[in-house]
C-alpha cells in the first residue's frame, strides 16, 4: 500500500468522503438517539445538513484553515455534527474528556491554541467560565444544550442554534463555499489532535492527518468491518480514538447506524435493547457482562443453575477444542446445540448480544480466562491492537482462536521487535508526532518506526502477543522479571475485582492493590448478610476481605511462588474516571496509585 492509494471511493480526505456517502445514502439512517426515552432517528441528509450549517457558521465566524475547534461533552449526535462540521470547514478538531477537571481542560485549550469551543451544556460550560481568564485564543463557545441557561449571558457564548441559523443564512449567500474549502484539502492535513491518557506526565497532543484517518477506514479485513446494516452502540469517550474510529470514521465509509447510549449508566440496558450487531469494547466492558450473568446464576433457581453448570460444560469442552485447533466431534456440535437452545440464547438476550456478528475488545489486554468463556457461550471476541499513534493495526483473525495473541499485522503495517523486546510499528497511516514536542515525536518514532512502549513477540504465523509495558515490567530483588499485566488480567476475571495493580519492583515479593466491583461486592454483602453503611466500610469488612483472599489465592494457583501475590489492600475509595487515578477509558494508572498510596503499599512490607 502506497500513499497514493490510500483512498476510499475516489476520495483522500474525510470532508470530501462525508460529502459523498451522506449525499448517496439520502434518507437512509444515519444514527439515533433517545429522547425522552424514545429513540428518535437522523437521516444521512439530517447529518449532512447539521454539519453544513455548523461548517457555515464557523467559517462566518471567522474559523481559517487549520484553526483548532475542541469539543468538551459527552457522546450525542452533537459531538459528531459538531466533529464533521469542523473538518468541512477546514477545522482541526480535538475532542476532551468530559470527565476533564478545569485544569486539565485548560492544558489541551492552551497547548492546541483552540479558537473555538463547543461544551455539552451547563455543567462543561462551567469549567471553561473557572479558566477564561486563562484562555484569551478563545473566541466562541458554542453549548449544545442550554438547559438552565435561559438567563445566562456571556459575549463569548451561544447555544448551538444560534450557530446552526448563523451558518443556514451565511450558506444561503455563499452557496458551494464549502465545497471548495473541502476541495483545497489534501491527505497530507493536519485534521485531528487526540490527548494521551497522560499515565506519565501532561496528556500530548497526537497530529493525525486525513491520511491517518483514510488508513483506518480501510485498513480491517472483512471479518472484523463494519457493513452497511449494522448496528453500533456509541458509549465510550468519542475523545478516545478506538470509539473515534468505530462510531465516528468508520460508520461515513461503511454506512453502519450509530445509536448513543443514553448516558454511561444505561450502557447495559441500551445494549439489551438495541441488541447490536457490531460491538467493540474495552475489557472492563466485556468484565462487566461476565460479572452480569454470575450475579443473575447467584440468584437463579437450583435447576437455573444447574442448567447452566451443565450447558458452560458443554461449551467449555468445544471451546478448548477450537482453541487447541482440534475437530469438532458430532457430540460436541450436539451438546453445545442444546446448550444454547436451553441456556446460552437467554444469556445473550439478556446482555443485548443475540444479534452480534462481530464482538472486538481493544484498548488493554484482556483475560484468556475470560475470552474462553465467551466461547463457550458462542461469542468470539476479536482482539485488536493499536495506539493513538499508530491506529489499529492489529487483529485477530476469524475463526483462529489463539488467544493471548492480537493476532498478525493488517495490510500495510510493519511489525518488528527490538532486542529489547519492545513492539516497533511503521504504516504510511501513523500519527505525525506530538503537537509542540518534538523532543518527545524524537523519542517515540526512530528512523519511521513507532516505539510503542510495549514489550512482546511474534509467533511463526506472524501473530503478536503482548506482554506488558516496557515500563511496567517488574524486577524483583531476586532479579526476577515479572509481567504484571498477566497476573492483573486473571484478578480482573474475578466479578468481585473491577481493577488491580500489582506491586514489586525491587522488592523480594509481589502485592496488590485491588478495587473492587462494587455492584457485586455489595450484591455478596447483601445475600450473605455483611452488614456496611458505605463504600469505606464495605471495604473493611472482614468478610469482604476474605472473599478478595479467595480470589487472590485463586489466582496465584496459576503462577509460580516468584509470581503469586503474597499480600494485598483494598483501595477503600469508589474511584470514577473524573479521579487521578484512573485514566478517562477506566484504567488504573500504576505510577500514580504508586505514588498516591505510598503508606498503603508500605504497610505490606
Amino acid at each position: 500500500m502506497t500513499a497514493a492509494n490510500v483512498t476510499i471511493d475516489g476520495c483522500d480526505t474525510l470532508p470530501r468522503l462525508f460529502l459523498k456517502k451522506s449525499a448517496e445514502r439520502g434518507d437512509k439512517i444515519a444514527m439515533r438517539e433517545k429522547d425522552f426515552g424514545i429513540w428518535q432517528s437522523y437521516s444521512w441528509n439530517d447529518y449532512r445538513a447539521y454539519a453544513l450549517d455548523i461548517a457555515y457558521g464557523l467559517l462566518a465566524s471567522g474559523l481559517e484553515r487549520g484553526n483548532v475547534v475542541s469539543i468538551l461533552s459527552e457522546d450525542c449526535k452533537e459531538w459528531l455534527f459538531a466533529d464533521v462540521g469542523a473538518a468541512l470547514a477546514g477545522g482541526v478538531v480535538n475532542g476532551i474528556y468530559p470527565t476533564y477537571r478545569s485544569a486539565q481542560v485548560l492544558h489541551t485549550l492552551v497547548d492546541s491554541r483552540c479558537r473555538f469551543l463547543f461544551v455539552e451544556d451547563e455543567e462543561q460550560l462551567d469549567k471553561f467560565l473557572e479558566i477564561e481568564a486563562e484562555l484569551p485564543a478563545i473566541e466562541r463557545v458554542y453549548v449544545f444544550d442550554s438547559r438552565g441557561l435561559r438567563d445566562f449571558k456571556h459575549d463569548k457564548v451561544q447555544a448551538i442554534e444560534q450557530l446552526t441559523e448563523i451558518g443556514r443564512e451565511f450558506g444561503r449567500k455563499n452557496a458551494g463555499l464549502i465545497e471548495r474549502v473541502v476541495d483545497r484539502g489534501n491527505a497530507d492535513d493536519l485534521a485531528v489532535l487526540i490527548y494521551t491518557s497522560g499515565t506519565t506526565g501532561p496528556p500530548k497532543g497526537a497530529m493525525l492527518s486525513q491520511r491517518y484517518i483514510l488508513f483506518q477506514m480501510q485498513i480491517a479485513p472483512d471479518y472484523v468491518r463494519q457493513g452497511d446494516t449494522d448496528e453500533i452502540l456509541t458509549y465510550l469517550p468519542l475523545s478516545h480514538v478506538a470509539e473515534r474510529i468505530f462510531s465516528g470514521w468508520l460508520p461515513i465509509a461503511h454506512g453502519a447506524t450509530i445509536n448513543f447510549a443514553e448516558s454511561p449508566e444505561t450502557i447495559a440496558q441500551d445494549i439489551q435493547e438495541l441488541s447490536p450487531t457490531y460491538v467493540f469494547g474495552v475489557p472492563r466492558v466485556w468484565e462487566k457482562f461476565y460479572s452480569r450473568v454470575i450475579t443473575a446464576m447467584s440468584e437463579a433457581t437450583w435447576l437455573g443453575q444447574k442448567a447452566y453448570e451443565l450447558a458452560l460444560a458443554a461449551g467449555m469442552r468445544r471451546a478448548e477444542k477450537l482453541i487447541a485447533d482440534k475437530p469438532l466431534s458430532i457430540i460436541d456440535r450436539l451438546l453445545f446445540q442444546v446448550a444454547d437452545l436451553f441456556v446460552f440464547r437467554n444469556i445473550k438476550k439478556l446482555l443485548g448480544l443475540n444479534r452480534t456478528h462481530t464482538m472486538a475488545s481493544g484498548a488493554a489486554p484482556i483475560s484468556g480466562s475470560l475470552l474462553k468463556w465467551y466461547l463457550a457461550l458462542g461469542l468470539s471476541i476479536d482482539e485488536l491492537y493499536g495506539q493513538t499513534e499508530t491506529g489499529i493495526v492489529t487483529s485477530t483473525r476469524a475463526g483462529v482462536f489463539r488467544h493471548g495473541t492480537v493476532g498478525p499485522a493488517f495490510r500495510g503495517v510493519d511489525i518488528k521487535i527490538a532486542d529489547d523486546g519492545e513492539i516497533m510499528i511503521r504504516s504510511i497511516g501513523q500519527f505525525d508526532g506530538y503537537l509542540n514536542l518534538p523532543e518527545k515525536t524524537a523519542e517515540t518514532v526512530v528512523d519511521g518506526w513507532v516505539h510503542s512502549g510495549d514489550v512482546g513477540h511474534l509467533d511463526d504465523e506472524g501473530n503478536l502477543t503482548i506482554t506488558d509495558r516496557l515500563k511496567d515490567i517488574i524486577i524483583t530483588a531476586g532479579g526476577k522479571n515479572i509481567t504484571p499485566s498477566l497476573i492483573e488480567n486473571d484478578l480482573k476475571f474475578s466479578p468481585f475485582i473491577a481493577d488491580a495493580v500489582v506491586i514489586g519492583d525491587r522488592r523480594k515479593y509481589l502485592t496488590c492493590l485491588v478495587m473492587i466491583d462494587q455492584e457485586n461486592v455489595e450484591h455478596y454483602a447483601q445475600t450473605h448478610a455483611v452488614p456496611f453503611t458505605d463504600y469505606r466500610s464495605l471495604c473493611a469488612r472482614p468478610e469482604i476481605i476474605g472473599l478478595i483472599h479467595g480470589e487472590v489465592e485463586r489466582v496465584n494457583g496459576a503462577f509460580s511462588q516468584v509470581e503469586q501475590i503474597k499480600k494485598f489492600r483494598l483501595i477503600d475509595v469508589l474511584l470514577t474516571a473524573e479521579d487521578d487515578e484512573l485514566t478517562p477509558t477506566m484504567k488504573l494508572k500504576r505510577s500514580f496509585v504508586s505514588e498516591k498510596y505510598a503508606d498503603l503499599i508500605a504497610s505490606m512490607y
